[in-house]
Order: C-alpha cells, then structure tokens, then sequence
C-alpha cells in the first residue's frame, strides 16, 4: 500500500496531472489515501489547460472510453443549466424528465441511477422516475433535492453541517453486487466564507479509477461547486477532493502507445508552472 498524498495545485489541469504522474510511479499504481485539492476557477467552473485536457481526451477515446465530458455531466449537467437560462426550477426539471433516458442509454453503467440523479432527487427511483416508497411524504426535505436545500440555506450564520449532500444509500448500495460501478462518489459537503463572498467544497470518494474517470470527476465536482456558490451570491474558491483508494490498475490506463503523450503532456505543463513560479 502507498503513503497518503496531497496534491495542492492551481488549476484542475495541473492537479490531476499531478494525480496521474505519482500514480504511474507508485506501487501497483494505487495511492491510499490521496487528497486532490486545486484552485483556480471562474464563473462557469475550473480553469484548464488545455494541452492536458487535450491529451486526456485523446487517450480516453484512444482507449474506447468515456470523455472528460461525458463523465463531467454525470455529476453536473452543463449544458442544461446553460439552456435553463439561470432558471433553477427549470433546470431542475429538464434533468428530472430526460433521467430515465439518461439511465437507458447505458443500463449496465447507469443502472443504480447517476450522480447529479441522487444530489437534486434523493429518494427517486431514476429508472422509472417513480419516488422509493421508504422516502415518501415529508421524509426528504425539498423532495430530496440536496443541492436546492443546500443553496437556501447558504446564507450568513448558517451552520456550517447543514451544508452537505450525500450520494450512497445504504438501503440501496449495500445490497448491489459483488462489484459495484456506483456510487463512489460518496458524499460532499460545502464551506461558505461570507466575510470573503467565497465557498470552498470537498468531496468524498471511497475509490475512484484514476485515468478513466479522474478528471470527469473534477470537472463536474468543480461545475457543480461554481453553480453552488453563484446560485448563493458566492465564488467558489478552491475544491479538495479526499480518495480513500486511488488506483489506475494497467487494464485501467490509457491503451498501448497513448500512454506515453499524456504523459509528456502532464509532464510539460508541470514544469511550465515551475518555471513560472521560479522565475517569479
């Protein structure tokens, strides 16, 4: 087993290079724990470099996986917030009404529902959009929408515990099978600084496959965070990630000869940043 690690960076790009390059060198490519924590956002979510989203994107389609992107939406749906035109309700609805379709369109990676799924519809079935009869009448609050509770109540003198949103259900996750593809995401939970207008988020993982879904992941914890903090009159400032088990097993990584430009890719924008601030 590896030592724990944190990784502290300026941007998501810089991070999850970071990430990918120690568990290349670390032994049988698992780090545990590991704590990704970066900087650098805007009001539509993280800055990139986009050499390195680049190049991870590439691998990933070179190894017949899911894009930055596609992984990205699982956790945060973009592309709809845009199209709802700062409606949350709207949002919120659309997301609801296209989830079961959502959940056909891949049922053996969706088939205990999706992420941004559990956050807005805590007690959902979303494969039927039916509500689990366990969580029936007022037993959610919002009708387990923890991202809209959480936005109302991110106001001054709030306590700071009430800000959290989990994902894994024990009535439903400790009964799936021997090797589960969800959820590993398992809960976040949200810091305001009223005093500085900003939020801090951190997020909570029991294991998380490095190179197919690591930087998915961060973009769509880092989306969410910057909807979170400008839906509360707040700029998200900084996002940590703490990972039980971070693994990239060699049937995990980047397929035979892709490997090596992602490397150089994460390798150059890590000592372009050195540079700078040496030079500094």
């Amino acid at each position: 087993m590896s030592k724990p690690m944190l990784i502290d960076q300026a941007n998501l790009s810089l991070a999850w290079a970071e990430a990918y390059l120690a568990a290349r060198e670390a032994r049988g490519h698992v780090i545990s724990p590991l704590v990704v924590s970066f900087s650098g956002f805007d009001a539509d979510g993280p800055l990139e470099d986009e050499r390195v989203r680049d190049a991870v994107d590439t691998a990933l389609e070179g190894s017949d996986m899911q894009s930055v992107q596609t992984v990205a939406n699982t956790i945060f749906p973009q592309v709809l917030w845009r199209r709802a035109n700062g409606d949350r309700a709207a949002f919120y609805q659309s997301y609801l009404e296209a989830l079961p379709d959502y959940i056909a369109m891949c049922p053996s990676k969706n088939n205990m529902g999706l992420y941004f799924g559990r956050l807005i519809a805590y007690g959902m079935d979303q494969k039927t959009g039916d509500p689990l009869t366990r969580y029936a009448g007022d037993a959610l609050l919002n009708e387990g929408n923890q991202v809209e509770t959480v936005i109302r109540r991110c106001k001054k003198g709030v306590k700071k515990m009430k800000l959290q949103a989990s994902v894994f259900d024990p009535s439903r996750d400790h009964f799936t099978e021997a090797m589960p593809k969800f959820p590993c995401l398992q809960h976040i939970t949200f810091i305001p600084c009223f005093d500085s207008k900003t939020l801090s988020m951190n997020a909570f993982y029991a294991t998380q496959q490095l190179f197919r879904k690591g930087y998915g992941n961060f973009l769509g914890l880092a989306r969410l965070g910057s909807f979170v903090a400008g839906e509360s009159g707040l700029t998200l400032d900084r996002l940590s990630c703490f990972i039980g088990m971070e693994k990239m097993e060699s049937g995990n990584g980047p397929a035979k000869g892709l490997g090596d430009a992602l490397t150089k890719a994460c390798e150059h924008a890590l000592e372009h940043t050195r540079a700078l601030v040496g030079g500094a």
